[in-house]
Parts: structure tokens; C-alpha cells; sequence
């Protein structure tokens, strides 16, 4: 499903299912202004063509445990397609790093972590320097407050 062929009614179902992931069948349609099925149909074909990838639940790491949240940046030494490959293929597999972006300009990652302290957060980034994964350099920034944490994206804002 291209983005042109999103109307109004699949961005209002779209923002809907981001806020309230366990909403109703009946609910959804009555929020978009459609009948049950129909509305069903269209969230099934947005699931479909990869534009709904799932259903989360928002948790508190902080009511659960202490928690230090890092950005990490990360410059690699070598810039081969190999070279980005093994370094993504590992970071997928380190549950710590719960972001991680490519991005253009003076470094060549961005990651999010999440560890039980500072001290845990430097031992998993000796790991990551041990297994010789390429990076040449990394920043660390550590958050201190967290002022915005949004996960419900402002589809209907972006779109034209």
C-alpha cells in the first residue's frame, strides 16, 4: 500500500490504533466514522502491506529497576558495506541497544541504551570493542531527564 493511496480514514485509524493499541473492533470503526467490518478490513490491509508492524505496551523501566539511559554515537574505521553490515548485524543482537540509527554527518551511528548503571553501560561497550567490530570511535551522552519520550508518531501531521 503506497503512501498516496493512504486516505483520511486510514490516517484516523492509524493515529487511533497508535494511542490505543488494545482498542476495540467497535470502538476503531466508531473513532473513524466507519462500520465494524469495513474498518477491520482497511487495519488488516495496513497490517498487511507493513505499515502496522505490531502492538506494544509502554513500560516504566523506572518503576521497575534504576535504569541508565545513554546515547551513544559511533564512528567506524572502515566505511565498506561489510564493515556497516557486521556492525549491524551485532548490534541487533545486543538487548542493551534498544535504538540504533544510521545517520549522515560527522559519525555513522546513533544508539540508545539501556543499562542498570553506568558501570554496566562501559563493560557492554568493552564488549562491543573486544569483538572488533569496527568502531573506531564513540561518544558517550548520558540522560540525565528525560523531556520527551513520544511513541505515537504525528501521522496525519506529515503527511500531505
Amino acid at each position: 500500500m503506497a503512501v498516496s493511496k493512504l486516505d483520511p480514514i486510514d490516517l484516523r485509524i492509524l493515529d487511533a490504533i497508535q494511542r490505543d493499541g488494545r482498542i476495540t473492533k467497535l470502538a476503531l470503526a466508531e473513532k473513524v466514522g466507519l462500520s465494524p467490518t469495513p474498518c477491520w478490513m482497511r487495519l488488516r490491509k495496513l497490517e498487511k502491506a507493513g505499515i502496522v508492524t505490531g502492538y506494544h505496551a509502554s513500560v516504566a523501566m523506572r518503576a521497575i529497576a534504576p535504569v541508565a539511559t545513554v546515547l551513544m554515537e559511533v564512528t567506524l574505521a572502515n566505511h565498506r558495506q561489510a564493515d556497516f553490515d557486521r556492525f549491524e548485524r551485532v548490534v541487533r543482537d545486543v538487548p542493551e541497544i534498544v535504538a540504533c540509527w544510521s545517520v549522515g554527518g560527522g559519525v555513522d551511528y546513533v544508539l540508545k541504551v539501556m543499562a542498570r548503571d553506568i558501570d554496566a553501560y562501559q563493560r557492554l561497550v568493552d564488549s562491543l570493542l573486544e569483538r572488533e567490530i569496527g568502531i573506531d570511535r564513540y561518544f558517550t551522552y548520558i540522560v540525565t531527564k528525560t523531556v520527551k519520550d513520544e511513541t505515537v508518531l504525528p501521522v496525519t501531521d506529515l503527511l500531505p
